[in-house]
């Protein structure tokens, strides 16, 4: 019998998968436990319009990144921190302040782990800070960091 698991099944298929398995087995133990459907033309037919709609939220995804990633490259984004003498901060400045200026000045919503650091940020002064978008899209951020 012809199957569509609901969940991963572990050994035996993932979500979303079709996959021929014994009757019984799918009768007694995959159907009643909502792990899989029957591989009908309606579930058939269901499973390829959730293909469908990944497909267009990915895609909407890819072009939303490629947006953000052009934004970038004409901001400048201010980040205010407490510093001892010399200049050296109190600190380093975090992926979190950033992406926190980031939506507060010019919003843009940018989750922290997307934000790469090659080495910590403990003065003052302009940086070029990595953001990893995902779906191959990176951008530059240009940063500058100010006393408080």
């Amino acid at each position: 019998m012809k199957v569509i698991f609901q969940q991963d099944v572990r050994g035996q298929g993932k979500k979303g998968e079709m996959k021929e398995v014994s009757e019984g087995y799918a009768r007694n133990y995959l159907i009643p436990r909502k792990l899989a459907v029957e591989a009908n033309k309606d579930n058939l037919n269901a499973l390829a319009l959730k293909e469908k709609a990944k497909k267009a939220q990915e895609a909407r995804d890819r072009a939303l990144a490629e947006e953000n990633a052009a934004r970038l490259k004409d901001i400048l984004v201010t980040v205010r921190s407490k510093a001892g003498a010399n200049g050296k901060l109190f600190g380093s400045v975090t992926s979190q302040e950033i992406a926190d200026a980031l939506k507060e000045q010019h919003g843009i919503e940018i989750e922290k782990n997307r934000i790469v650091q090659g080495d910590p940020i403990k003065a003052f002064g302009n940086y070029e800070v990595k953001v990893k978008f995902g779906f191959g899209i990176d951008g530059t951020l240009h940063l500058m960091v100010i006393e408080k």
